[in-house]
């Protein structure tokens, strides 16, 4: 009887663990087929020109997508400069400050926030700071970008924090250093791989979202000169050649997408390793 029994939980641990690989799986399944669609529609135009030239006038073939690339690193750019000194130290006073009536306001307003549908920041930056200025630009499209940041970063930046041992902290103290040096030169110290885990994911969301910038950024057939006037960005080509009649942007809007498919798996596999690196740091 205590064989069969044996026998029995053995068969059931077995099945469930065949579940949960099968499970797996097919999470992974839909990642995979999307990663090998894209990139065999994509490497037909996948080449130099695609990265050094601009998008060819309408109806002739050639160019490429080398504007909007680089006004997508510009206004990831302009998004994390406005954003990560704002989240972080968001993040630290949420972390220190712990249930307080204004920090569980702060930090309501941040998960609140995260769920916002981008399309809503999109027309919020462009009826604040597009209209007054009568024009789309670079900076409206980095400023709606950096408040899709703001939530993400200052929520990890406070777990993160929060994991960091209190002994250190006390130590610290303990030996006469004050309290902001404490937190800036320790804490801060101690949590900076997973911060910079969450700093990059927050980028690889911003990096491909669309809907913000066609109200922020617009879009341009040249190169970028200023922040103060309208950019292309790689996700706004995309949607424009895709949809478009012309066999040739329809190419090089699944060039574009790769790209963008690209750069978000590059991102997010640097910040494995660097939270990685990290822990091999602490050990």
């Amino acid at each position: 009887m205590k064989s069969l029994n044996y026998g029995r939980r053995k068969a059931v641990d077995r099945t469930m663990r065949f579940i949960c690989l099968l499970m797996a799986l097919c999470i992974m399944v839909p990642l995979f087929s999307l990663m090998i669609y894209v990139t065999v529609r994509g490497l037909k135009r996948f080449d130099l020109d695609f990265f050094t030239h601009l998008p060819a006038p309408v109806g002739e073939p050639g160019g490429g997508m080398a504007n909007a690339i680089v006004g997508t690193l510009t206004m990831i750019l302009i998004a994390s400069c406005v954003s990560l000194p704002i989240s972080i130290l968001g993040g630290v006073y949420l972390a220190e400050a712990g249930k307080t009536r204004f920090a569980s306001l702060v930090r309501f307003t941040a998960d609140v926030l995260s769920g916002v549908p981008s399309i809503v920041v999109g027309i919020f930056i462009y009826q604040v700071l597009v209209k007054p200025m009568h024009q789309f630009s670079a900076l409206a499209g980095g400023l709606a970008l950096a408040i899709l940041m703001v939530p993400l970063v200052t929520r990890t930046t406070e777990e993160l924090i929060k994991l960091v041992p209190r002994n250190m902290m006390e130590g610290s103290l303990a030996l006469g250093a004050p309290r902001w040096k404490t937190t800036l030169f320790v804490v801060l110290q101690a949590a900076r791989a997973g911060i910079a885990t969450g700093v990059l994911l927050a980028i690889a969301r911003i990096a491909g979202e669309t809907a913000p910038l066609l109200f922020t950024s617009l879009n341009n057939q040249f190169w970028p000169s200023q922040i103060n006037e309208p950019t292309a960005s790689l996700t706004v080509q995309v949607f424009t050649f895709a949809i478009s009649p012309f066999q040739d942007w329809q190419d090089q809007a699944w060039t574009g997408a790769l790209v963008l498919l690209l750069l978000v798996v590059g991102v997010s596999l640097l910040s494995r390793l660097t939270l990685k690196g990290g822990r091999g740091l602490a050990n």
